[in-house]
């Protein structure tokens, strides 16, 4: 099986060298299993020679991306700092990528290469995940793309995207145990320590409000509840603030955060809760009153709804180290 890493352009060095080490370690695997290697794998690129990381690295690629008549699987890395500069950057392989899935090669873009994917319009009434902090503006440049917010991998018409940042190896491990088997898979995870199950990105999400959408009105509303999350929040409240009927305000808030006016309420509580349980010693009671909540089961609930883990598993996991010295 042909694997093809493309090495974009302005590409991060950190998402560009796993795949290409990945494939090969299998093959290594394989061959101590005693069975045949599976993975032929390259770089390729739109240049010999690519910078990566702001010219902190430089790749040689084995062909030029235009040479690649066929290939598998391609897979799209990860670009560094602007998306929009590393679109442009890169927009002559734009249309590489679209010939060759029409002539069967599978595609895997890999945290923020998603964007880079959605340009071929290939992504279009498709699934598709990239890196949580960059969902809100996925969703507004390519609004014909279903992002899936805090999936770790999403597989759709023999495309697949990963989330962001070490999210992309769960996606390659899922491609190798695809295309070789479980036994290897396994065996990988174990060489690179990773976790072969993990399903959500969520619980690195930090939810910072979607502002950019222009509704002066709607901005003050959430101005309001991150201003008085600790206390009782009614929607007539924040109806009355803008002066609007609460059918027209649902609507409204909806569509500029893309989350319901209840939603938003509980992320920006939860996004508190989980600040509290990192920089403090706060124990889940005194917390959970602390970002307004009185029910421990609905604050578990939504807790873990939103972050994948429960607030004692959350804390026990990213409390700061001074606080437990």
């Amino acid at each position: 099986m042909q694997v093809s890493v493309f090495v974009p352009q302005r590409g991060v060095i950190e998402a560009i060298t796993p795949a290409f080490r990945t494939f090969n370690t299998a093959n290594e695997f394989l061959t101590v299993f005693d069975k045949k290697p599976v993975f032929d794998v390259e770089y390729v690129g739109l240049s010999e020679y690519v910078s990566a990381n702001n010219g902190e690295y430089t790749i040689k690629t084995s062909r030029l991306l235009k040479d690649v008549t066929h290939t598998d699987l391609l897979i799209i890395p990860a670009i560094f700092g602007s998306t929009e500069a590393g679109i442009q950057a890169n927009a002559e392989a734009i249309p590489y990528f679209k010939k060759l899935h029409l002539k069967g090669t599978r595609l895997a873009s890999l945290c923020v290469g998603a964007f880079l994917l959605a340009e071929t319009g290939l992504l279009n009434g498709k699934k598709c995940s990239t890196h949580w902090a960059h969902v809100s503006e996925f969703r507004e440049k390519y609004p014909l793309v279903e992002v899936e917010d805090g999936a770790v991998i999403t597989e759709h018409d023999n495309i697949y995207s990963s989330g962001g940042a070490s999210s992309l190896w769960n996606l390659i491990l899922y491609l190798v145990e695809k295309f070789s088997d479980r036994e290897t898979a396994v065996m990988i995870s174990k060489y690179f320590a990773l976790d072969i199950g993990r399903g959500s990105q969520s619980q690195f999400a930090i939810f910072k409000g979607q502002k950019n959408h222009g509704d002066a009105d709607i901005q003050r509303v959430q101005e309001y509840i991150e201003e008085n999350y600790e206390g009782k929040i009614a929607i007539e409240d924040l109806t009355n603030l803008i002066n609007v009927g609460r059918r027209t305000f649902e609507r409204r808030f909806k569509d500029a955060t893309t989350n319901t006016p209840v939603e938003y309420i509980q992320r920006v509580r939860i996004e508190a809760a989980k600040k509290f349980f990192e920089a403090s010693r706060k124990n889940v009671t005194e917390v959970m009153y602390h970002v307004g909540y009185t029910d421990t089961k609905a604050f578990r609930d939504i807790f873990r709804k939103i972050t994948g883990l429960t607030p004692i598993d959350y804390r026990n996991k990213f409390v700061k180290v001074a606080c437990e010295v």
